[in-house]
């Protein structure tokens, strides 16, 4: 469940003259959509929910073969229609302004044929055009497809696509109007939608520049996917340099199999002789992103040990393909390690979120051992090398993501790209502070404060605690676009972020503390930090909340059975309030008996933090939220929960979004959100 504020796969503070504009009257031209801010927007300097869907969005992005220009894609939203737009950008690794290659749009850039050429996708379809964005040419031959790349020599493709294997119960029956579903094993439906009866399937054909033919089904007749649910990244999988292998990540386990493990392999496929080896084989854990070597010697990846443990430590392991042998290259490191990219056959660089950061590492072949590159308050992330060049997203508290060069030599960070300087010409941010307090434990606790614009520590404020979803996974220098850090810090409140037991970045043993002990430590590092704060001079003691989504969500409504009248406000998002309803509705199964230590009906000890036994305490006034199609915390546990308060006489009110999952990304539904949510805590916090 880690990823649900994984989380966020996901990069704060820079200098202010790096977040600023040349001009401050002209919006950028980066999209079909005036960026423009109204005169009382501009007035107010305050970021509201209507000026946060101006922001524009920065995707995916690829640095050129010689390492001296980025391609990337930008999407702006239009609030009253809902359309967004895509387009492609160039720009130069030393910065500048950047180029619109795309006047009609484009996505997903990748650079083909040496640099003269850039591959995209426009309106579900595959284009190639020039370096400078002349000649855009539709590709032949290749419809219905999701994720996709070009081969480095550029003769080949490999794309996924859906293939259709089961039968459904109208065919079955031969009744196409019926609506049912027959059910026999587990799986049935994961995270934000229902099983259609067919598979991601991972294909390679031939391309020459202009067509794709001879396709063929690399995983041909398996109930299998590649990549692997949910979220079906194309990062899982990668061309070796000669383009005659694909390493790619699937998960072989079906049903009540497939609920209970997270053992994913990496395959490597030689598509000569249209044979495989499970590179993985033998490691239990997630095996996951594959990425070869400069000479396609090796591949390195992350991996997991243990089964069934979504948050074990993620280690950096290679396998040297001629020796058919493969290493722990991390061992005795401590941290998480994600996207790897080598810079030559022997050094690996990588981040890890480290003590409430994301910074690049590197490691070698031949010493193992691990420097840290970067320093500064952000998080870094995507990383790529090209011609001893590398780019990456960067994105703090403060600012939303962009692509940022760093030498290698120094391990100096510059932000090349301004997607959003315009607004933030117009708005005033908060100051981001870090703290520390000792826990009751006597334990260092860090913890990131959010101070309003303006902030005066002669007055006082109303405090925010934000608790983090996960439970594991990061709270570091991230952005979001539901819970902004800078958002509540607009509206007056202080925010303030701990770094509870059960975060990443200050070591596994602190990661995994958290595991069947929800009611415990992690609770009480929540109670620390709010007591801490509630000392300072400029926090207002008597107007206090707590506020969280997921596990996030879980805490609220935990501590709103011990909080012993420390908050008078909580606001919950999609949070499991019943341990024991919430095991026979959700589908990933694997998490619950890890942290849990198995189900409700073996009489378990977690089962005592569940939130519902503690709903006799309960008198704080609640708002709780809920998507219908959430199916990692079905909707109906926040009914329960909204069901007890009003029993309880308890003032609350329940947000229920009928279109929306785990998440809120609907634009409009999002400004609701927003709304409501400081409507709430205004009532009861100022």
């Amino acid at each position: 469940m880690k990823r649900c504020f994984i989380s966020l796969p996901l990069l704060l503070i820079l200098l202010a003259a790096g977040c600023k504009s040349g001009n401050k009257n002209v919006p950028p031209a980066q999209s079909d959509f005036s960026v423009d801010l109204t005169e009382k927007e501009k007035a107010d300097g305050l970021m509201t929910p209507e000026i946060m869907w101006k922001f524009s969005r920065l995707g995916s992005f690829a640095l050129s073969p010689d390492g001296e220009s980025i391609v990337y894609s930008v999407t702006k939203t239009d609030l009253a229609t809902e359309a967004r737009k895509t387009g492609l950008y160039k720009i130069a690794v030393t910065g500048g302004e950047p180029v619109n290659l795309a006047p009609e749009g484009g996505s997903s850039p990748q650079w083909i044929n040496n640099g003269k050429k850039i591959a995209f996708t426009r309106g579900g379809s595959l284009y190639v055009m020039n370096d400078n964005g002349s000649e855009p040419v539709k590709v032949e031959g290749l419809e219905d497809f999701e994720s996709w790349s070009i081969s480095p020599a550029g003769d080949k493709i490999w794309f996924t696509r859906r293939v259709k294997l089961d039968t459904t119960a109208n065919e079955k029956h031969n009744l196409p109007k019926a609506k049912v579903r027959i059910i026999d094993d587990l799986m049935y439906r994961h995270w934000n939608y229902w099983s259609d009866y067919s598979y991601s399937h991972l294909f390679v054909a031939s391309f020459d520049g202009r067509k794709v033919s001879e396709e063929k089904d690399l995983m041909e007749g398996q109930r299998f996917e590649s990549p692997v649910a949910p979220y079906f990244d194309g990062a899982e999988i990668s061309w070796s340099p000669d383009g005659k292998y694909i390493a790619y990540t699937t998960k072989r386990l079906r049903g009540r199999e497939d609920a209970v493990s997270t053992n994913t392999d990496i395959y490597l496929y030689d598509l000569a002789a249209g044979t495989e080896i499970n590179i993985s084989e033998g490691i239990k854990g997630y095996d996951r992103y594959p990425v070869f070597s400069p000479d396609g010697s090796k591949i390195a990846w992350q991996s997991m040990e243990r089964d069934g443990y979504e948050s074990d430590l993620e280690r950096l392991f290679v396998y040297d393909i001629p020796g058919k042998t493969k290493s722990w290259v991390t061992q005795g490191w401590d941290f998480d390690v994600e996207n790897i990219a080598w810079a030559d056959n022997n050094t690996i660089y990588f981040t890890c979120s480290y003590l409430g950061t994301a910074q690049v590492f590197k490691t070698d072949l031949q010493n193992r051992g691990v420097t840290k590159v970067t320093e500064g308050v952000h998080d870094l992330g995507g990383l790529q090398i090209n011609s001893g060049k590398m780019a990456a997203t960067i994105m703090s508290m403060s600012m939303a993501p962009e692509i940022a060069v760093i030498d290698l030599t120094d391990g100096s960070v510059k932000k090349v790209t301004g997607i959003n300087d315009y607004i933030y010409d117009h708005i005033r941010m908060g100051k981001v502070e870090e703290k520390y307090t000792r826990t009751k434990d006597n334990k260092d606790l860090q913890m990131w404060v959010i101070y309003p614009p303006g902030f005066d520590p002669s007055q006082k404020y109303p405090l925010l605690l934000f608790c983090k979803g996960g439970p594991q996974g990061p709270l570091g220098q991230s952005w979001s676009y539901r819970w902004n850090y800078q958002m509540m810090a607009a509206k007056g409140y202080i925010v303030v972020a701990p770094n509870r037991r059960g975060n990443s970045g200050f070591g596994q043993a602190w990661k995994e503390q958290i595991s069947g002990d929800y009611g415990g430590k992690n609770i009480q590092d929540y109670l620390d930090a709010t007591d801490f704060m509630a000392k300072q001079p400029y926090v207002d003691a008597d107007r206090m909340g707590a506020v969280g989504a997921s596990y996030g969500g879980y805490s609220v409504f935990y501590l709103a059975g011990v909080h012993q009248k420390r908050f008078k406000a909580f606001v919950s998002h999609c949070g499991m309030f019943n341990f024991e309803s919430w095991y026979g509705s959700t589908e990933e199964l694997w998490f619950p008996n890890k942290d849990f230590g198995g189900p409700y009906w073996e009489n378990l000890p977690s089962y005592k933090f569940s939130p519902h036994l503690l709903v006799k305490n309960w008198d704080t006034p609640i708002l709780i939220i809920t998507g219908q199609n959430d199916f990692r915390i079905p909707y109906t546990q926040s009914m329960e929960a909204f069901t007890a308060a009003q029993l309880r006489g308890v003032p609350s009110k329940l947000l229920f979004f009928e279109d929306e999952t785990h998440f809120v990304t609907r634009p409009q539904n999002a400004v609701i959100w927003q709304r409501e949510y400081f409507e709430w805590l205004d009532k009861w916090l100022k």
